[in-house]
């Protein structure tokens, strides 16, 4: 799926985490991609994250949360008109909805999450609340109207709820109603409510990653852990006697800062540890390993016969540039150090989710060995339709 016309400078410049824009139905060709009944399908599925929302008050304890994996037989017992399902991470499962990612990827892969999908019945939503991340909400069926309102943060009161973030007071600033195509993007931080108008609601929600100082600090300092030794400890050759004991002095809190700032702004250091943590899975225990693994003539012949290389929907794709023709391709958390060819490979991948490769492919030995790697752990497959 792609966007008729967007002007992708004007939005990063004018919208991106300043504002939120409505989009009237900019896509070539709108359809929804996933079906109610496959959805709710999904959400009876081991291992895929899901919840059911049931609202029967305004109050706080009149919304129920229940938590997948869910069974059949639970969506004709429902007992309220207002209720919610939400499924997370559904482009990872379903082809159709993780191709909707294609059209945003004028943001760096690494800063988005995934595609959630969600289906209401009429009045059903999952009440006003705020998110710390950026969110396009795509209307894939039936009606929604969305409200948007203040910016929140830390200090914005909430109702008491387990499960929920629902803001204590909600005032909308404005509000419009979606019909299938359209697209609202919310900023972090903007409150926001959707309410389904009349029933088979059905929105797909993509998230986009804002990690905080304090997670990118505890990572990475316990990345750090794992490779420090315990012989690495403070000295100062040059002591000299002080007027008095007690004092720590200067030149110690220089020395003992610097210790730490050598290993925390080792600039090199973290751009591999941050290309391995961003591009870890986001459900990493997922085996998406192929039953037999792929061989050097293999992937021969698939390039001789026009055969489509695709992405993963799962994984995750980032590259480091190191200078000249060098770069450091990140793949579901491991590093692979590519240049010539192979960097040219590695570029190429990380910018498109499917694509044919050329013919002089063949004739590069390191390349065939780094796309039979990344096929042997689930990474990339062949796909004979793409």
């Amino acid at each position: 799926m792609q966007f008729r016309n967007f002007d992708h400078d004007a939005f990063l410049r004018d919208y991106w985490q300043r504002k939120p824009l409505l989009i009237r139905n900019p896509w070539k060709e709108w359809r929804n991609p996933i079906a109610p009944d496959e959805l709710a399908g999904l959400a009876c599925e081991e291992g895929v994250e899901a919840r059911l929302i049931e609202q029967t008050s305004a109050q706080p304890q009149g919304w129920k949360v229940e938590h997948g994996p869910l069974t059949e037989s639970r969506f004709s017992a429902l007992d309220t008109q207002r209720w919610t399902l939400l499924v997370q991470a559904v482009d990872h499962y379903v082809p159709e909805v993780a191709a909707l990612i294609a059209p945003f990827r004028f943001i760096p892969n690494w800063r988005i999450d995934d595609v959630m999908v969600s289906y209401a019945s009429d009045g059903g939503g999952v009440g006003a609340h705020f998110d710390q991340y950026d969110v396009f909400l795509i209307q894939g069926a039936g009606k929604r109207r969305w409200q948007v309102g203040a910016m929140c943060d830390s200090t914005t009161q909430l109702l008491p709820h387990d499960d929920l973030r629902l803001l204590a007071q909600f005032e909308a600033e404005a509000q419009w109603v979606l019909e299938p195509g359209d697209i609202l993007y919310v900023p972090p931080g903007i409150a926001h409510n959707g309410v389904a108008v009349g029933d088979d609601c059905m929105t797909y929600s993509i998230g986009f990653r804002a990690p905080s100082t304090s997670e990118l600090i505890a990572h990475y300092c316990d990345a750090l852990l794992d490779h420090l030794h315990d012989d690495a400890r403070y000295s100062d050759p040059d002591l000299t006697r002080q007027a008095n004991p007690g004092e720590i002095s200067e030149a110690a809190v220089a020395r003992l800062q610097g210790m730490i700032a050598e290993k925390m702004l080792d600039r090199a250091a973290f751009a591999d540890w941050f290309g391995r943590y961003s591009t870890t899975p986001k459900y990493p225990d997922c085996d998406w390993q192929p039953d037999e693994p792929v061989g050097s003539e293999d992937v021969r012949s698939a390039i001789a016969d026009g055969v489509a290389m695709r992405r993963n929907p799962a994984s995750r794709f980032s590259f480091f540039r190191h200078g000249g023709d060098a770069v450091s391709l990140f793949v579901d958390g491991q590093r692979y150090e590519c240049s010539g060819d192979t960097a040219d490979f590695a570029e190429r991948l990380c910018a498109h989710d499917c694509f044919t490769l050329d013919a002089s492919v063949a004739a590069s030995q390191p390349v065939l060995d780094l796309i039979g790697t990344l096929f042997d752990t689930g990474s990339i497959g062949f796909d004979a339709e793409g």
